[in-house]
Order: C-alpha cells, then structure tokens, then sequence
C-alpha cells in the first residue's frame, strides 16, 4: 500500500484534472489585520467586486485607462482564481475579455476552460455550440475532455457516453481521468454494474487505476450501500503494493459506516484517515474532518480539529465556512457566532457564503428577526450593496416559517429577480408560496411568479406547464416538488457537500 496525497477523489472534476488546473483558497488574514491594509492590485480590485450580477469587465478597463498594463499570465492566474472560488460568470467575462480586447492567443486548453464555463454560466446548449465553432484541429482532447465534464456534471448520461466513444473513434489518448469522469457519473447515476466493466476496460488498454478511480469504486460501495463489499475493496487497497491510498479512502469508508450506523467503526477509519494526512492536505483535510465528525455528532473533537487547523497560523474561507456550518449543525449558535466575528475582524477577500450561511441558519431556525438584523448590518457597514438571490432566499424561508406569507411571496420574487445562473430556490418555501397564492383565490400571481422562474431560466417551460397545472388541480406537493428537483438536479452541487465530508 501506497499513501497517496492529492485532491478530493470523489467530487472530481474532469477540467480541472485535464487541463492541470490548480486550486487556489482563499485566504484571510490573522485576526489582528483589517481589511483596509490589503495592497491595491488587480487581483484586489477583481476579488473586491464581489457582487456576482454585476460585469466584472469595466474593472478590468479601469486599469487600462491608469495605463497600467495587464499580461496573459495575470489573466490566466485570475481566471484559475476566479474559477475556485466559483465566479464562474467573471471567470468567463475575463477569458473572453483576453481574448476579444486583448487581442491574445487563447491555447485550446483555454478553449477547454471556456468551453466548461460556458456551460455553467449558460447552459450545456450553448457550450455545445462553442464547440461546434471550433475547427476541427482546434478540438483537441482537452476540448472533448471538457465537453465530457460538461454532460457528466449535468448528468446527460447518452451525450457523455456517445462523447466517450468518439474520443476512442479518433484514437485520442484516453487517460484515466477521462474513465473516472464516466465512473463518477455512473456512481452518481446508481449504475453500479458499469463500474467494473469501464475498469476492466482500463486494465486491457493498460491504463492504471489511479486513486480517483478507486476511491470512486470504494464510494459506489459505499453508496450502494454494500458495506461488505467496501470492506472487502479497502481492505485489497490497503494490502496491493501497487495501489495508492490516502485518507480520502478512509473517510470515504467513514461516511458509509456512518451511515449504516456503525460509529465505532466510522470514528476508527476517521483515526487511520488523521494518522496519514501530511503537511502539504492538512487543511483541506481538517475541513473535511470537521464536516464528517459534525455528523458523527462530537462537537468535542470538531473544536479539537479547529484548534488543530488554528495552529497552522492562517485561515482558509472555506474552513471558516465549514466550521460555522458545523457548528449550526450541531445548535452551537453561541459558537458559530464568535467564530463568524473572528471572520468579519480579519478577512482579506469577501466571502458572501459564510455571512449567507448564518443568514439561512437564523430563518430556517424561525429566528427572522435576527437574520434581518444581520442584514441590515451587512447593509449599513457598506460590506454589500443589497441582499443578493441565496439572502433573499433565505429570508423568504424565514418569513414562510413565521407564518409571513405575504412577505415571503414578495422577498422570493425579489430573489428571482436578483438570481444568476446556478442559483435555486428553496422548494417548500416556493410551494408554500404557491399553495399561498391559491388559497388566496389569486391565480394570477401564483402564475406570474412561475413565470418569472421560467423566464430566469430557473426551470423549463414544460415544468412550469406542469406546475401551473397541479397548482389548478390542487396538487402542489410531493409531484411538483419532485418536478422542480429533477430539472435543476446537477452533479457535485456545493450546497450538498458540505456536511458529507466532501468540499
């Protein structure tokens, strides 16, 4: 057995490994540092023009009219930057920015890149014809390599597969990560008897099984659930001297006792995964530990895990993300509230994510009155201009929990309005506004606010056909909810990672 250190096996992304793109954190400075004393750069001004909505275009000009300069190389550094913190949307606006007023020469792994942020921004629709616009020496396997991601994150099971076989028809090189693409969407899919056959296929064309591969093939057991069969998987892993292990294999085994009940056992993998974790993982490691102990329940060893990541000497966004969240889950809110101050006293880049998660906390916990005071602090100390879609989301939760409906109609229209791509409403609060609207005989507006998620383009037209249809027939429960997931339903969403150990 081998240790093996790299990224998070079992939420891959096929681009990023294609094109060997770096993930970058984001990071805060120690507490003691305000936010003011950052150096004014590009990446400062581009990081600081947080709002999502807003063009990140005129920014870039701004610069150029202080006739300061702008190389590819920084624009390529902003675009791997704005992509972690998933920005998509200003990610894009830079790659086509280089290219369009720049005037620079865009590789196809460029392409590729575009091509996957095209189709997160847009739609896969629209990356597909950016692909069709390519000439054919251009669609390298970089290019299919990202067009695959695309259909396999959507979950367009005959696209990828149909896009598999033409990589194998043009004789590209397939490595394995275009396998673990395919792997990961079957696992997803709950196609579990295509697993062993694609790694059959890799073991005939000599393609080595990497770690991604198997810790895919170890979540699948995990997920089946087939605890026997996970046993059996990890234990061939941990005695194979040609198989590499990390301990995402063992958190991976973790979350499946968990889930099966077996606390014991899972707290034991936690212990190997902690035990091979080195210098270069330690953070993301930590992170991932203090989501799957958060759902283990031992609030001791998720304060034990924070003073071990504190004593790193500096703070990630993301960890301060999953530590509060953590500690919401676990109705900590007194704790949540002391780390979440010693975030606002120290950061160096602007996270809307962790104000937005104490934000949602407070409402779902039908304490509004304090979500709105949060708010309005946010507001009034200049942090955002106005509520963006995921707070005003929130608040309309609050307010249907409180039995505001008329407020909670009102915020979620605001919340559409304000939406971007990639946004999603909380379904019982849409549907409670709905079922609102009809018992107050005004047809009218429960269609006109469907519309308008159509219009946004928040779900399709034969969707809001069916749920104006329930609505008149009165049946706005389990079937419309069902209809409103299934249209929006993506693979590796953010939102429903965090607390299975896996951001």
């Amino acid at each position: 057995m081998k240790h093996l250190i790299g990224s998070n096996p079992w939420t891959i992304s096929g681009i990023s490994r294609v094109l060997r793109e770096l993930s970058y954190s984001t990071k805060t400075l120690s507490p003691t540092t305000t936010p003011s004393n950052a150096t004014d750069s590009l990446h400062t001004r581009i990081f600081r023009a947080g709002d999502p909505k807003a063009s990140i275009v005129p920014v870039l000009n701004q610069w150029l009219e202080e006739g300061k300069q702008i190389k590819q190389p920084a624009l390529q550094f902003l675009i791997r930057r704005l992509r972690s913190f998933r920005r998509f949307k200003h990610a894009l606006q830079v790659s086509e920015w280089m290219s369009e007023e720049m005037n620079y020469d865009i590789s196809v792994g460029e392409m590729a890149v575009r091509l996957d942020l095209i189709s997160k921004v847009h739609s896969v629709d629209q990356a597909e014809k950016y692909f069709d616009s390519l000439p054919d020496t251009m669609r390298t396997f970089q290019v299919y390599g990202a067009l695959l991601n695309c259909y396999a994150h959507n979950k367009f099971l005959e696209k990828a597969e149909a896009t598999m076989q033409n990589m194998r028809e043009l004789g590209f090189p397939i490595k394995a990560i275009s396998y673990n693409v395919m792997l990961n969407l079957y696992r997803h899919l709950g196609k579990y008897e295509k697993l062993d056959v694609l790694m059959q296929e890799m073991e005939e064309k000599g393609i080595k099984h990497d770690a991604f591969t198997n810790n895919i093939r170890l979540n699948a057991y995990a997920s089946s659930p087939d605890i026997e069969g996970m046993e059996k998987f990890l234990s061939k892993m941990e005695n194979d001297v040609e198989i590499s292990i990390d301990w995402h294999a063992y958190v991976v085994a973790a979350n499946a006792y968990l889930k099966a009940g077996l606390t014991e056992k899972a707290l034991q993998m936690l212990n190997r995964a902690e035990q091979i974790v080195t210098r270069e993982t330690r953070r993301h490691a930590y992170e991932v530990f203090l989501s799957v102990y958060t759902n283990l329940g031992r609030k001791d060893e998720v304060y034990r895990i924070w003073k071990l990541y504190g004593n790193l000497g500096k703070f990630l966004n993301s960890g301060y993300l999953c530590m509060i969240s953590s500690l919401i889950k676990l109705d900590d809110f007194d704790g949540a509230e002391k780390i979440l101050a010693e975030w606002e006293s120290g950061y160096s880049v602007y996270d809307s994510r962790i104000p937005n998660v104490m934000i949602s906390a407070y409402c779902k916990r039908g304490s509004i009155e304090k979500a709105e005071a949060y708010t309005n602090s946010l507001i009034e100390r200049g942090v955002i201009k106005e509520p963006d879609a995921f707070i005003l989301n929130s608040l309309a939760t609050g307010y249907q929990i409180d039995g505001q409906m008329a407020k909670a109609v009102e915020t979620l229209k605001k919340a559409v309005l304000a939406s971007i791509s990639g946004w999603k409403p909380n379904i019982i609060t849409l549907a409670a506004c709905l079922k609102f609207l009809k018992g107050e005989n005004n047809m009218e507006a429960a269609e006109e606010l469907l519309q308008l998620f159509r219009v946004r383009g928040h779900f399709s037209t034969d969707v809001y056909d069916r749920l104006v249809m329930n609505i008149r027939d009165n049946n706005l429960d389990a079937i419309a909810l069902d209809q409103i997931k299934g249209d929006n339903e993506t693979l590796d969403e953010e939102s429903t990672r965090i607390h299975e150990g896996q951001i």
